[in-house]
């Protein structure tokens, strides 16, 4: 079993860029984040406030980012053996249309 040792945060200009590149709002990236909204997402982007991501929470995004459904589904049923109670929605539009993007790239770079 691996585990993340050391986990340098993106910046805020990172993030910034991430959010044009799928296409976001701040409500849409809140969402993605775990975040309850658009206003708590800025306070990561924005020049007023040095806030840090954190890595459970790159972690998640980049999940919901990543992995397919059969992975996640496969994900949300251990947490569901260790009690938790999860209930699945829908992302925001924009990511899925980036991984079938960059599945297809990486299909073609083979």
């Amino acid at each position: 079993m691996k585990r993340i040792q050391h986990h340098g945060p993106p910046t805020a200009e990172d993030l910034a860029r991430l959010k044009i590149e799928l296409g976001f709002t701040s409500p849409q990236m809140a969402g993605l984040a775990g975040l309850a909204k658009g206003s708590q997402w800025r306070k990561y982007t924005g020049r007023t406030e040095d806030r840090v991501m954190g890595m459970h929470m790159h972690f998640y995004m980049a999940a919901l980012l990543t992995l397919s459904e059969d992975e996640l589904s496969r994900v949300v049923a251990t947490m569901r053996a260790h009690g938790a109670d999860i209930e699945l929605g829908p992302l925001p539009a924009g990511p899925s249309a980036l991984a079938e993007a960059q599945a297809t790239a990486t299909l073609h770079s083979t």
